[in-house]
């Protein structure tokens, strides 16, 4: 009996010990599946991210992977921390990379969705719009959803370009961003590397887009169908630069 006691004494000191102390939160973070041969898609997130302007380009990303003979893309999340990150709505996320101390991949597409506090106190995070400002040097094409334009804007990336923002925050971004040419009553933009949307669900026409450029009609058609979405760019509000 006395042995019996002993060992459960010890069981219960070992389970003690391995157990995290109140307040810690034991995450296993997951590798990104990246992918060589493929298009590097790189969402910036972080806390306050709204949940379609993430979701929305992210699912028509992803599933390029089933779509034969094109250059696929991964998808991938980067944030200044590899903890959970939670967007407005509360989903917790855990980001890919660390865009302040990780080795990143290069960058094809980057895509900032909108977030709370985009049109405030993230405009002042300058390792955030520093690493905005660098990825979009090299990108092939920098995209925004909703408010993200205020980012790109504020990072000095829309300086010569057309862009939009989300619609009732037009005259906000025009007041902010008085020297840039913003066009309204149209779900996005494209000028240049520069997608911008007016996000919401409609941020799913823009990344269906964004696919009709890379991979053609019938691609795009094809991936809208897999998630029940009525493709047609002609009947979409849009404007696309000339340059």
């Amino acid at each position: 009996m006395k042995l019996l006691t002993a060992i459960l004494f010890i069981f219960c000191v070992a389970a003690c010990t391995d157990a995290p102390s109140s307040g810690q939160i034991s995450v296993s973070l997951r590798k990104p599946d990246v992918q060589p041969g493929r298009l590097n898609a790189a969402f910036l997130i972080m806390d306050g991210t709204f949940n379609t302007e993430l979701t929305a380009p992210y699912d028509i990303f992803q599933h390029t992977i089933f779509r034969d003979s094109i250059q696929a893309m991964n998808v991938f999340l980067v944030a200044n921390t590899l903890n959970p990150v939670t967007t407005f709505e509360g989903i917790r996320l855990l980001p890919d990379f660390n865009y302040l101390t990780d080795s990143l991949p290069p960058i094809d597409i980057l895509v900032v969705p909108s977030a709370e506090h985009h049109l405030d106190s993230d405009l002042e995070d300058t390792a955030m719009l520093d690493f905005v400002k660098k990825t979009a040097r090299n990108a092939r094409f920098v995209t925004s959803h909703c408010d993200g334009a205020f980012v790109l804007a504020k990072a000095g990336l829309l300086d010569s370009v057309a862009s939009t923002t989300f619609p009732s925050d037009v005259a906000a971004y025009r007041k902010m961003f008085p020297h840039l040419d913003v066009r309204d009553s149209v779900l996005f933009v494209h000028d240049g590397k520069f997608i911008t949307s007016a996000g919401g669900a409609k941020s799913f026409e823009a990344a269906l887009y964004l696919c009709e450029i890379l991979y053609g009609k019938e691609v795009a058609r094809r991936l809208a169908q897999g998630l029940v979405i009525d493709w047609d760019l002609e009947a979409v509000p849009h404007v696309t630069v000339r340059r």
